[in-house]
């Protein structure tokens, strides 16, 4: 069968047609978002609660719903149990004051498909039919402490007995602007059960501007208009009323929040006023129609609908073949790219990257006007005025990160070049973009705090997305490689300057995402009098100079001026591997067999002996090149041959520069053969840091030995093992990094053994797991840890869903997965987002 969406992929690269005009772009959560704050505490000024009475400033949300790319205009279900105080038209958490473990959704929902075109798209959600729990889980939550689990929705027993609705969302595309809906509602309750379903048009706002949007209804149709996108009307195949209501008012007066009448609909609603009572716009910003369902025991009725600019006479006719079409052509799509794997990895790794894809979000913030409307003018990034972004990005989680984050879509665009490199590569474009990057080359981390340091791996994502999509469509994007390779020379000049104060190529980094791995928090110890010279931050620079002179050697090849660029990134990479193991203050320690941060004061300095990801980190750094590429690059081979000469100390810190490996390749890695081994000892061992489910963050030895930090400034402060959530409040107490897995790091750390393979051959093993006297090459090792993550998911057991019987039943009978933000260190259930 012909791919007909990768022909659809082809007509958006060409710019032939806008398949990608609407798609899952409406957040999930908009509410408690820093760009929706006033006073920079975006928590305590709008929480869940307040959430359906006030009309944004800079976004909308809704219900597993979609938008244009500009979120002109939206859809989205809402939904009544006929208990709720409230509709159900947003998901549900708690705020991070609230959670004892800091912000999580207390929710039950799926992402099950979706493709690169949006041309198909399934999602999942599932509607209590008793009264959503919405006080006992805030109540509960707050009487738990860090050392209780947190309180979920599953443990409400709301879902007992059945009493709940399945609510299967579906959207495909009949062409670029023509979507048809299909809601799958089924009762898996054992009574009769009443729904109210409200399939909603509205207009979004930027500031207190409507954009010339409305919402209309004649003679029982509802439909959009928008100037830019002109008309587009919304059938529905069921009996219904059209109701409709303006919800925007200008969200500040006085710099203060104000509600709007984005209740109108609670009160028809919820409240059974009579709508020929209450006096509705028309044009109006929000429209809807109300479908009231009855179903019996286990009964299942379907709603469709189109939204289209077309008038159609019959528009249903051809509903039902064109959703089995796109579906069809889903099919096809990953099964021409899932050769090799068993049905079971199939969905696991479809429904992954249907989560992936959900995650997209239209981003708007203009930090500049939204720092002028601040009553708190001591707040976070105020150095970021000339941030703006009016974009499609894809997003950590649709809830709980509804906002970009540097190095998490660096990784999400490696998993995304696969089936959408085109994609892949215009999020990363955009992360350094003018009006992205600060002028002095730092690429924002977060909404949260922009100046937050995020591991500098953006050239990673570049270089193998570039590799990528050459590998899988025969395609190599010179343009893009040098668009970005020339925007990471500024970011990496940002990082020399910034990070690297004493320079000596030891670099303190700060926060650099791994939150809470140690027992300082990292982007504080300048208030304790010292500095920390980080063993992650500096290894994190040699890898970013191994990516850069990867990018560099590959431009030469058709642009010899870059052999100059090539030779500048080599020679800074051996200046970090010299500092690295610089004796005056080393960060490998040889009793230990390890890599640590050292605290540097006035007093003195001292290794923090803390085993975490931070030691493991420099096996990141390696690449392997053949003799052809220094025959291509003479310039570069000249200068090579000079340090070769003239820095023997310098590349004598480099291991196997010199020596050739497996058919004739050199190596360019931190590490010689002997700490090579050293640190595995320790990564694959099962006491230590190799789980039955991939490789923890900090080791298990830790559980017995906690490490301790005594002193005058420190007081006393600690790190056990802590293999599910934080106990700790540090960076609000909802991410661990002191025991659970984490994919990225696992990821890089396959492929980084896969490259030091490339150079050994089979001639080198190690012992894997240790004392098991079972001895692997380094690919088999790498291989074995991915079997140990793909064992996550894998039933029967499906450890991710371990102590969630709800949940684990989803997977048996439906094969619906839940993709967590990490793992147990131990059982492997899902933690976090």
């Amino acid at each position: 069968m012909h791919d007909t969406e990768l022909h659809r992929l082809e007509e958006m690269r060409a710019k032939r047609a806008h398949w990608g005009r609407f798609g899952p772009y409406l957040s999930e959560r908009q509410w408690g978002t820093v760009r929706e704050s006033v006073a920079g505490d975006p928590w305590q000024e709008i929480g869940f609660e307040k959430a359906h009475l006030l009309a944004y400033q800079w976004g909308e949300d809704g219900l597993l719903g979609i938008c244009d790319n500009h979120q002109r205009l939206c859809f989205s279900f809402a939904f009544w149990n006929g208990q709720d105080a409230i509709l159900k038209e947003r998901l549900f958490g708690l705020t991070n004051l609230q959670g004892n473990h800091g912000e999580d959704v207390k929710e039950s929902y799926f992402y099950l498909d979706n493709v690169p075109s949006h041309s198909y798209m399934k999602a999942l959600y599932q509607y209590p039919q008793r009264a959503f729990p919405y006080q006992e889980l805030i109540d509960v939550n707050a009487q738990r402490t860090l050392q209780d689990p947190e309180y979920e929705i599953f443990d409400t027993g709301i879902f007992d007995d059945g009493r709940y609705f399945d609510l299967m969302i579906e959207y495909a595309k009949d062409g670029p602007e023509d979507i048809l809906i299909r809601l799958t509602v089924t009762n898996h309750g054992p009574d009769k059960a009443s729904l109210t379903v409200l399939p909603q048009l509205f207009c979004a706002q930027k500031g207190d501007d409507l954009q010339g949007g409305y919402v209309e209804h004649r003679k029982g149709l509802l439909y959009t208009f928008h100037p830019d996108l002109g008309r587009r009307n919304l059938y529905c195949d069921v009996d219904k009323t059209s109701i409709l209501t303006t919800h925007h008012i200008p969200f500040r007066r006085d710099k203060t929040i104000v509600p709007s009448d984005r209740g109108a609909f609670h009160r028809w609603v919820v409240g059974r006023a009579d709508l020929q009572q209450i006096q509705c716009p028309n044009p109006a910003t929000k429209g809807a129609y109300l479908v009231n369902l009855e179903l019996e025991a286990r009964q299942t009725l379907t709603i469709r609908l189109i939204w289209t600019p077309l008038s159609l006479d019959a528009p249903f006719s051809l509903f039902d073949q064109v959703m089995k079409e796109r579906i069809e052509e889903a099919d096809v799509f990953y099964a021409a790219r899932q050769e090799g794997l068993n049905e079971e990895e199939k969905r696991i790794q479809r429904q992954a990257w249907a989560g992936l894809l959900w995650s997209k979000q239209y981003y708007y913030f203009d930090v500049q006007t939204w720092l002028n409307e601040q009553k708190n003018k001591e707040l976070r990034n105020l150095h970021w005025g000339h941030l703006y972004s009016e974009n499609v990005v894809m997003v950590p989680d649709r809830w709980e990160f509804p906002w970009p984050a540097s190095w998490d879509l660096a990784f999400q665009c490696v998993s995304l070049a696969v089936i959408d490199p085109e994609t892949a590569k215009k999020q990363l474009v955009f992360l350094t973009r003018e009006w992205m990057m600060h002028p002095n080359g730092q690429i924002p981390a977060c909404e949260w705090e922009f100046d937050m340091m995020n591991p500098p791996i953006v050239a990673w994502g570049a270089w193998r997305t570039y590799k990528i999509e050459a590998k899988h469509y025969g395609r190599k994007d010179y343009r893009f490689l040098e668009i970005m390779f020339q925007k990471l020379i500024l970011h990496f000049t940002s990082w020399v300057n910034r990070e690297d104060r004493n320079g000596n190529n030891l670099f303190e980094g700060g926060f650099l995402g791994l939150d809470n791995i140690s027992v300082l928090d990292r982007s504080q110890v300048a208030a304790l009098g010292g500095n920390l010279v980080q063993c992650d931050a500096t290894a994190w620079m040699g890898m970013f100079c191994l990516n850069m002179w990867e990018m560099a050697v590959e431009l030469a090849r058709s642009d010899g001026a870059y052999q100059s660029m090539a030779s500048k990134f080599f020679e800074h990479f051996l200046s970090i591997a010299t500092a690295l193991h610089e004796d005056k203050s080393p960060l490998w320690n040889e009793e230990d067999g390890f890599y640590y941060d050292r605290y540097v004061d006035a007093k003195g300095s001292f290794p923090l002996k803390l085993r975490s990801w931070v030691g493991i980190i420099p096996l990141f750094v390696v690449t392997t090149f053949s003799d052809d590429w220094l025959d291509k690059l003479p310039q570069f081979r000249e200068r090579l041959d000079w340090f070769l000469k003239h820095r023997p100390w310098m590349c004598a810190r480099v291991a196997c520069m010199q020596t050739k490996g497996c058919e004739g390749r050199h190596l360019l890695s931190l590490l010689g053969v002997n700490r090579l081994q050293q640190i595995l000892t320790r990564v694959l061992d099962e006491t230590e840091f190799l789980s039955p489910y991939g490789i923890r963050s900090v080791s298990k030895y830790h559980e017995h030995n906690p490490f301790a930090l005594e002193g005058e400034v420190f007081h006393h402060l600690t790190v056990g093992y802590e293999p599910n959530e934080s106990r700790s409040r540090m960076f609000g107490g909802n991410s661990n990094w002191r025991g659970p897995i984490w994919f990225p790091l696992n990821y890089l750390l396959i492929e980084s053994l896969q490259k030091f393979h490339h150079y050994f051959g089979d001639s080198f093993k190690v012992e894997c797991p240790v004392g098991s006297k079972n001895f692997c090459t380094l690919q088999e090792v790498a291989d074995e840890i991915g079997r140990r993550l793909i064992a996550l998911y894998e039933l029967p057991l499906v450890p991710a869903h371990r102590g969630v019987p709800f949940l684990h039943r989803q997977v048996l009978e439906q094969q619906r997965y839940l993709f967590f933000e990490c793992f147990g260190g131990d059982d492997g259930r899902g933690l976090g987002a």
